[in-house]
């Protein structure tokens, strides 16, 4: 028995042999007889036998002196542990206190910059010598000073009390100055060192001391820096007026849209609350006048084609003329209103405006496409519709252009207006200021150009009379117009100041009568539309013209005749022409689209048979509901898919960090101490850091992957309509655009992933197999990657040789070489590290050389050994992973590391169950909070779209689109044109 415990168990023996001595007994070890021939030990223990004696020492201590010696001997020795202690413990907290100082003051910031801004400690004495001479100097030259007899005798009191006050100053301004000499003083710092400088022994200096230091004290300095800096704070004010302005008519805009939609909300409750009535009630129908009627078929036509094309050849009459000749001014006089804005020599037409004048009870006006009447009556009515007026043609000017096709549609209805309708178009310029575009004189000679191209377009020439003739520009392109004047009406404005200003009255006459200008006309018209003050009412400016041609030399001496004068005479005239030349062409306009209706339903029944005529708006409207249907699908599906998406996406975003930055760094760590603690720490920072905000950017993303499915599963279908495509991709990718995630789910994100990452006990066999099978896949996963960047790097196999007919290049037979060589190097060493030693590398060169013939340069070698090694790497990962199986007894009972090394599976075990929890987090926020507002977000893409023509134009195209529209306007025009005829030949 004792011979097991000596030979297993050494500690043992040793304890029992000093309690043997305390006993007063001696353990002897006999020793056996040698060996005649080397045996193992274990041979040795087998063939000889050990044999301990017990026997009685010699002599023996008596057991009380002993006792009391190793008392004694204990106090001494913890005595001198604790002076040990002592000396120990001061030397470390000195050297700690040493260190913690010397990090403090590496802590501080470096402050010597300062010491070339502030004055050095010699300048500062130079100074206050100075000072101090200068005071001196003063003093006595100010008490050497001697007044007459009379001036000191009226004055003498009053000096000495001067001389004491200033004596007084000077002292408390010198000890202030020795008070306030530390570097960095305010005062100094304006100054500057070499302000302070003075040559010793040298009183001049010290006597320009003091001029400098006032100078410098009270001569404000504008340096560059000073400059820049307010130029930049006036480009920052500048920019940020801007984007105010911007911000404002933008604003405006969603304004004027909303106004819109909640009137064309409002137009169609109107035509329900009537149809509703009309079920109950007959009520009597409305009689439209003929000229309402009439321009409805113009509105109809302007929607149709607004280019005003040989299509529509409707009577209009169209004003022209030069800027500021006064065009609006004569159509406000025949409107009997001040309706357009004004401006002093500006351009204020910047679009076409369509009047409609009809009679009425009420004097209002009205745009077409809103329901609101103003009244003209009114002066706040009246300042409100010019700024409407001018409000609309800001906005129809887009592209930064200064003018703009687009016309503006209104309707003035009063007491014996007469009925016709007007389009008055911007002013004829001959030159563009820096303001405009560099095409509006163009532009607006094509505009005009092409209303006046109608055949049936009645021209209002309008001609500034107080000007010379020869710098008129309008006369001209009328000319070339309307060379015959059949459709032509000259009106000559301003006449009162012609009067005065014109020396010869021949040429008014000459005027009016069509001799001066190179143009025909129907007829010549002379008007004074205001008195220079643009505040007079239009009764005042019509009392006024009748007063100045009752008073006119010109009209007493027969240059006019009295049917030439005052605008009410023009509208007579005007009107009578308008409607003369409509009952003569209104009958052939409708025949014309008859036969166009006729040939486009023919280009339709061949072109699309068996589908509806649906225009542009109708096609949008289905389009939307389509897109709302799969927005609705969202809901439809379940938590696992949306689990699932959301793990497979997770996963492929966060593989590679895994990988390359947690797994592979703590892997050639060594050890199962250190592999733990690497992961922590970069677990813990990953969390910390960047991990919350990438899922959820991956959870908006699977949420965008999942409806853009939806999209595409019906596209798949029988039903699908290719043409709505550009109209759901284009919504979808704007609401996208849009969306943005809550951001307290980011803070929430990171609390449940920190908590998830902290644990690291794998809980059952079922977690356990799924962790290791996540191992697996995602190790062969990384293989399989890198295997294709080996295959890339040594080229085509014999295989793809032979069947491919593909060659190596000659980097391919070096890479190849390279990696048969270094996996002759893993092979022959398991434990390599991952880096490759100087020894290695050119060892591996001369075998490329000496087996290949081939030159390789270490950075080849290199680059060649990341993939090889990792490919190695992963193979014995995979190894560990295939033992760790049936490891989860072994891992439960907690046994050492070289029986149970599965830290990799735990790793990816506490990497999944993260996965999963954030995956859970993310379907209850899409399902709960994002998946309805991007549902939201697309109503309203899709409800600001609806309001937007240009919009749904870019978006549905094709000749099916064009050629539904073509032919919903013609039926319309057409309709319109044959109840407005119907009426006419009921008037006759």
């Amino acid at each position: 028995m004792l011979r097991r415990v000596h030979s297993r168990c050494p500690h043992v023996w040793g304890y029992l042999g000093v309690q043997a001595q305390r006993a007063g007994l001696l353990l002897v070890h006999r020793q056996p007889p040698a060996l005649t021939r080397p045996e193992s030990k274990y041979h040795m223990l087998a063939r000889h036998r050990q044999q301990w004696l017990l026997v009685s020492p010699v002599t023996a201590a008596p057991a009380g002196t002993r006792g009391v010696g190793m008392l004694v001997a204990r106090i001494v020795r913890g005595l001198l542990k604790i002076r040990y202690l002592l000396i120990g413990g001061t030397l470390a907290g000195g050297y700690s206190i040493q260190k913690s100082y010397e990090d403090f003051k590496k802590g501080l910031p470096d402050v010597g910059w300062l010491h070339g801004i502030l004055p050095s400690t010699e300048a500062v004495d130079a100074f206050r010598g100075n000072m101090i001479k200068f005071k001196d100097k003063f003093r006595d030259s100010f008490s050497a000073f001697e007044f007459d007899a009379k001036t000191k005798e009226l004055y003498g009191d009053k000096m000495g009390e001067f001389r004491e006050w200033f004596q007084q100053r000077l002292d408390d301004a010198i000890k202030a100055s020795e008070a306030g000499r530390a570097p960095g003083d305010p005062g100094l710092l304006l100054l500057g060192p070499g302000h302070f400088q003075a040559e010793p022994g040298d009183d001049s200096s010290a006597l320009g001391a003091a001029p400098a230091v006032a100078l410098a004290f009270t001569r404000p300095q504008s340096t560059a820096e000073d400059t820049d800096k307010t130029k930049q704070e006036n480009e920052a004010l500048r920019q940020k007026l801007d984007a105010l302005q911007r911000e404002l008519a933008e604003v405006q805009l969603k304004y004027q849209r909303e106004l819109e939609r909640v009137e064309r909300d409002n137009k169609e409750l109107r035509k329900r609350l009537l149809l509703r009535a009309t079920e109950t009630v007959a009520h009597r129908k409305i009689k439209k006048s003929l000229i309402d009627m009439y321009s409805e078929v113009l509105d109809e036509l302007s929607d149709y084609d607004s280019s005003y094309s040989t299509a529509d050849h409707l009577p209009r009459v169209v004003v022209v003329g030069d800027q500021s000749s006064g065009k609006t001014s004569v159509l406000e006089m025949i409107a009997r209103a001040r309706i357009f804005p004004r401006g002093a020599g500006e351009m204020m037409t910047r679009a076409p405006v369509k009047v409609t004048l009809s009679e009425g009870p009420y004097h209002i006006a009205q745009f077409k496409d809103s329901s609101r009447e103003f009244d003209l009556g009114s002066e706040a009515d009246l300042k409100e519709l010019r700024k409407e007026v001018e409000l609309r043609m800001l906005n129809s000017v887009r592209g930064g252009k200064t003018v703009s096709q687009e016309v503006i549609s209104m309707t003035v209805r009063g007491p014996g207006l007469p009925r016709m309708v007007l389009v008055d178009l911007p002013g004829v310029i001959s030159t563009e200021t820096v303001e405009m575009a560099a095409d509006t004189r163009r532009a607006i000679s094509t505009m005009s150009e092409s209303h006046m191209a109608n055949p049936n377009a009645i021209i209002l020439c309008i001609q500034d009379g107080s000007i010379d003739a020869e710098r008129s520009n309008v006369t001209e392109l009328v000319s070339r117009m309307d060379p015959t004047g059949k459709r032509t009406i000259f009106v000559l404005t301003k006449v009162d100041l012609a009067e005065e200003n014109l020396a010869n009255p021949d040429r008014i006459r000459k005027i009016l009568s069509g001799k001066l200008f190179p143009m025909k006309a129907l007829g010549y018209f002379a008007v004074v539309t205001g008195r220079g003050n643009k505040d007079d009412s239009i009764d005042e400016i019509r009392n006024y013209e009748e007063q100045f041609f009752q008073k006119s030399k010109l009209f007493r001496s027969g240059v006019m005749s009295s049917a030439q004068c005052t605008t009410r005479n023009l509208s007579l005239a005007v009107s009578d022409r308008f409607w003369k030349m409509v009952r003569e062409t209104v009958e052939q306009q409708a025949d014309a689209f008859k036969a166009t209706r006729f040939n486009l339903e023919t280009e339709w029944k061949n072109n699309f048979p068996g589908q509806r005529e649906l225009d542009r708006d109708e096609l949008f409207e289905k389009a939307r509901g389509e897109v709302l249907d799969e927005v609705v699908n969202l809901s439809m599906v379940s938590p696992k898919q949306w689990e699932e998406a959301l793990n497979r996406k997770l996963w492929e975003k966060m593989a590679t960090y895994v990988f390359e930055k947690v797994y592979l760094p703590a892997a050639q760590s060594g050890s199962a101490g250190t592999f733990n603690t690497t992961v922590d720490i970069k677990l813990k920072q990953w969390a910390d850091d960047s991990l919350p905000r990438r899922c959820v950017q991956i959870g908006w993303e699977t949420l965008e992957e999942e409806f853009k499915k939806f999209m595409s599963r019906s596209e798949r279908r029988k039903d699908h309509e290719p043409l709505f495509d550009p109209v759901k991709h284009a919504a979808v990718e704007e609401a996208l655009r849009d969306h943005d995630w809550e951001q307290r789910a980011v803070e929430q994100l990171r609390v449940i992933q920190l908590n998830t990452l902290e644990d690291r006990a794998v809980h059952d066999k079922r977690q356990w197999d799924a962790a290791v099978a996540f191992l697996e896949q995602s190790i062969k996963d990384k293989m399989q990657t890198t295997d294709e960047m080996l295959a890339e790097m040594a080229g085509p196999g014999l295989w793809e040789r032979w069947l491919h007919w593909r060659s190596a290049t000659p980097e391919h037979r070096r890479r190849a070489a390279v990696r048969a060589e270094l996996e002759r190097t893993l092979h022959a060493d398991h434990d390599h590290p991952p880096q490759l030693g100087y020894d290695e590398i050119m060892a591996i060169r001369n075998n490329v050389k000496t087996s290949c013939g081939l030159e390789v340069d270490s950075e080849l070698i290199r680059d060649t050994w990341r993939p090889v090694y990792r490919r190695f790497f992963l193979r014995r990962a995979l190894a560990r992973a295939y033992d760790c199986r049936k490891a989860f007894w072994l891992y439960h009972q907690a046994v050492s590391e070289s029986e149970c090394d599965c830290n990799d599976v735990v790793l990816f075990w506490r990497i999944q169950q993260m996965m999963r929890a954030t995956a859970n987090t993310l379907r209850q926020q899409i399902v709960n909070r994002e998946a309805r507002r991007l549902e939201k977000r697309v109503k309203e893409v899709l409800e600001d779209w609806s309001v937007d023509e240009e919009k749904k134009r870019s978006l549905l195209t094709g000749r099916r689109v064009s050629l539904a529209e073509e032919l919903k306007r013609v039926r319309q025009v057409q309709e319109r044109l044959e109840e407005f005829i119907n009426a006419l030949q009921n008037e006759k």
